[in-house]
């Protein structure tokens, strides 16, 4: 049974979806031991979802016509049907994090950075966390197990038990 964290279902839907997104982002967050257990679960089912299906591509051949009136064909990635509905339900279960300007990084070298990404955090899961995690699968031999709890002790105040949780 999860735990309620002192919150109603919405309030605590939320919570879930704005720690693990900050998780996924930032590959480490520091929070309560509670919400850090919580947050595990919520983030482990993400990735599990990301790896089975982040290989199911199609490559389809578009045909369009230039300035000059000329057919010229291209061939475009595009996902498949597993992948796509698992991007939908992944895009339903993290706030979508914008990309952040680099520290002297151009406004010009930002947007060409980023223009054709419309979903980074979702993107991020697909293209450099579930193959990540496939891999070392593979290597291992196991599946689960891509976070990991370190407890900080209690938090002045009102002494809640403090973690970390990063991705391993």
């Amino acid at each position: 049974m999860p735990r309620k964290l002192g919150l109603t279902s919405t309030q605590r839907k939320v919570l879930l979806m704005n720690q693990a997104s900050n998780l996924l982002w930032y590959g480490k967050i520091e929070t309560t031991l509670a919400r850090a257990k919580e947050v595990r679960s919520y983030t482990e089912k993400i990735i599990t979802l990301a790896m089975k299906t982040y290989e199911d591509t199609i490559e389809i051949e578009k045909v369009s016509t230039d300035a000059k009136g000329k057919e010229v064909k291209k061939s475009v990635i595009t996902d498949g049907a597993k992948k796509l509905a698992a991007r939908r339900k992944i895009m339903t279960l993290v706030n979508d994090l914008q990309e952040v300007k680099g520290f002297k990084e151009s406004k010009a070298a930002f947007r060409d950075r980023t223009k054709d990404i419309k979903h980074p955090l979702v993107e991020k899961i697909f293209n450099e966390i579930a193959p990540k995690y496939a891999q070392r699968k593979e290597e291992l031999g196991q599946g689960g197990g891509y976070t990991r709890i370190i407890k900080l002790g209690e938090r002045r105040g009102d002494a809640a038990e403090m973690a970390i949780i990063e991705l391993v």
